[in-house]
């Protein structure tokens, strides 16, 4: 084989010239745009769509823009995908506050992705990378749910498959298990393409590569599919007949705060008409009410007119009521459930323990009076946090109490089932945010948290919407929004646990082991790398 030289002065043909600038710009603006528009993918795959299967092909796209990048390239494509995934999401926290406090949050929490993302891109060159990759995102998720301000974990990847066929894994190892699993599928159907694309270009099939990347999808979908017998509403405990009461607010947004009385009277009258349906054999007759959070802002402790609305409710009804309460007690203000005795008063009471940033409590007041003084008017008094899990025994059934925002808490959900809770009610507000998605997310998270610990789930909110929730993650009943409404369902209880409940943190703590060693594994590679360069 004869080569010949150029001519002195022409360019090797051989070698790629450079691109015009022209030319290189767009090209640049591909992996952002995709690291965007895939977090918007994977905010379209939660509710109240039911596209959950959407978080596979937005996970193989922000695969596709890291893998193979620098972590600071990783840092920047994170933070778009973040900004994607979490703007939308997250858009019903301005809805009555404006957008500033909206996009403070989004960017904030937006950076626990960005270093998600320069996590990934780091791990990208190791073998078998999906798998430590999903284990990073897991870890981020983990830090997202304790800081800043006790965490948010809003937008956990769990929390957007309530409909999708890898629901049984929260039996097993409960929200990371689940997510990591999600994560895993979607990176590894990246790395089957690309390494699908690269046998067709080259003629040369990677059979380790593809089969680690085959396993990749293969495992957690058969993974999901044996953790199915771990999902029953098998009646182990026999039955209860509840009652979820949904009285309704007079307007929407933040000026619900101050008609308290209506909302008072609203859920005592609902009581009231459904002891009239019973009365009149329409209804079968409740062996207990439950009531949303903030159906008494009154304190019925304090207030003797207030705890007249409710004897008298619960004296028609002639059955237990739980009472969502605000109560001044010993110069703390409390976000309280009372169970409330037809006879006795009330005679028990669990104060929620996970209160809500900026919403019950002011972090930063001084700061942030500086900047709004409207914001701190807002939250002229901090909540106090309760210290102790909540079971109520109502009419011989151990019930369950996660007050709202605490059903985004692993540990706070786990506590009430490890306390011996049969059922679990999670009493809601959700009048300040309007008709937005929140309500519908906040749904999603009560029916993963159904099947993550086997039990029937109950959730009573001021406006809506309100449901009853088998324990395998089915809604049988629920309501409208901004109606006043009653449902009434015989339900199981039961009192086995589920891998989850039973291992608790310990899957999460595995997965963030992982994580550990696979930027430890990368991180020494880069060094030997370059010291190997440098020799």
């Amino acid at each position: 084989m004869t080569v010949t030289a150029p001519p002195a002065g022409e360019p090797d043909q051989a070698e790629p010239q450079p691109a015009p600038a022209a030319r290189r710009w767009p090209a640049r603006l591909v992996p952002p745009a995709v690291a965007a528009l895939s977090g918007v993918l994977l905010y379209v795959s939660f509710p109240p769509r039911t596209l959950w299967w959407l978080a596979l092909p937005a996970f193989a796209g922000f695969g596709w823009v890291l893998r193979g990048r620098g972590w600071k390239a990783g840092l920047g494509l994170g933070y778009l995908f973040g900004l994607g995934f979490l703007l939308p999401l997250l858009v019903w926290t301005g809805v009555e506050v404006g957008p500033g406090p909206w996009l403070a949050l989004v960017a904030i929490e937006a950076l626990f992705v960005a270093l998600v993302g320069a996590g990934v891109a780091a791990v990208s060159r190791l073998p078998g990378w999906p798998v430590w990759a999903a284990a990073v995102w897991i870890a981020g998720e983990a830090a997202r749910a304790r800081v800043p301000f006790s965490g948010f974990p809003w937008g956990k990847i769990a929390f957007g498959q309530a409909d999708g066929v890898f629901l049984p894994l929260a039996a097993l190892g409960g929200t990371p298990v689940l997510g990591f699993a999600v994560v895993l599928a979607g990176f590894g159907c990246y790395e089957l393409l690309r390494v699908a694309l690269h046998a067709r270009r080259t003629r040369v099939l990677r059979r380790g590569t593809a089969a680690v990347a085959l396993l990749g999808v293969a495992v957690p979908v058969v993974g999901a599919f044996a953790a199915r017998p771990l999902v029953s509403d098998d009646a182990e405990d026999g039955t209860a007949t509840v009652a979820v009461v949904q009285g309704n607010v007079p307007r929407a947004g933040l000026d619900f705060n101050s008609q308290r009385r209506a909302v008072l009277d609203y859920h005592a009258r609902e009581t009231e008409r459904l002891a009239a349906e019973v009365a009149a054999g329409r209804v079968p007759r409740p062996d207990f009410v439950l009531w949303p959070e903030n159906s008494s802002d009154i304190d019925p402790f304090a207030n003797a007119d207030a705890r007249a609305v409710i004897d008298r409710a619960a004296q028609a009804i002639g059955v237990p009521i739980s009472v969502g309460g605000v109560v001044q007690r010993d110069g703390r203000l409390l976000n309280e459930q009372i169970l409330w005795d037809p006879d006795k008063g009330p005679v028990d009471t669990y104060d929620k323990r996970q209160i809500q940033p900026f919403g019950e409590y002011l972090p930063l007041r001084s700061l942030i009076g500086a900047i709004n003084s409207e914001w701190t008017s807002m939250v002229a008094q901090d909540f106090s946090r309760g210290s102790e899990p909540g079971v109520f025994t109502m009419d011989g059934t151990k019930v369950g109490l996660v007050t709202c925002y605490e059903a985004a808490f692993d540990w706070a959900v786990r506590s009430e089932v490890v306390d011996g809770a049969q059922m679990i009610s999670v009493p809601s507000n959700n009048a300040t945010f309007d008709r937005s998605e929140m309500t519908y997310q906040q749904l999603a998270m009560s029916r993963v948290r159904a099947v993550e610990h086997s039990r029937t789930v109950t959730v009573p909110v001021t406006s809506g919407v309100s449901a009853i929730i088998l324990p395998d993650g089915t809604i049988t009943q629920r309501t409208g929004m901004f109606v006043a409404d009653t449902l009434v369902q015989e339900v199981p209880l039961r009192s086995s646990q589920t891998p989850a409940t039973k291992l608790g943190v310990l899957p999460e703590i595995a997965l963030l082991l992982v994580a550990a060693g696979g930027l430890g594994w990368a991180i020494t590679a880069g060094v030997r790398g370059r010291r190997a360069g440098g020799a």
